[in-house]
């Protein structure tokens, strides 16, 4: 899995919306639904569900938005390190 795909479902747990989350990483829309996608097909399970005018993450998607902020963390104390 790449980190940039988990970075985008972090993102979108805190965000709550794909255009949120696009105009934090200062890119499209559809790029980050394409990347969610392509996230999705690697981990083999639904990551997301529909909320309202949003999108929530379901227990999978928690978890591996979790695992993705521990992940974050891991890099950023490596680079420092």
């Amino acid at each position: 899995m790449d980190i940039k795909r988990l970075e985008l479902l972090r993102e979108l747990g805190s965000r709550g919306s794909v255009g949120a989350v696009a105009d934090a990483m200062s890119v499209t829309p559809s790029a980050v639904s394409q990347q969610l996608k392509v996230l999705e097909t690697e981990a083999g399970t639904p990551l997301t569900e529909p909320a309202g005018r949003g999108i929530a993450l379901p227990v999978a998607g928690r978890a591996l938005a979790e695992t993705a902020t521990e992940i974050a963390i891991a890099v950023e104390r490596a680079e420092a390190g």
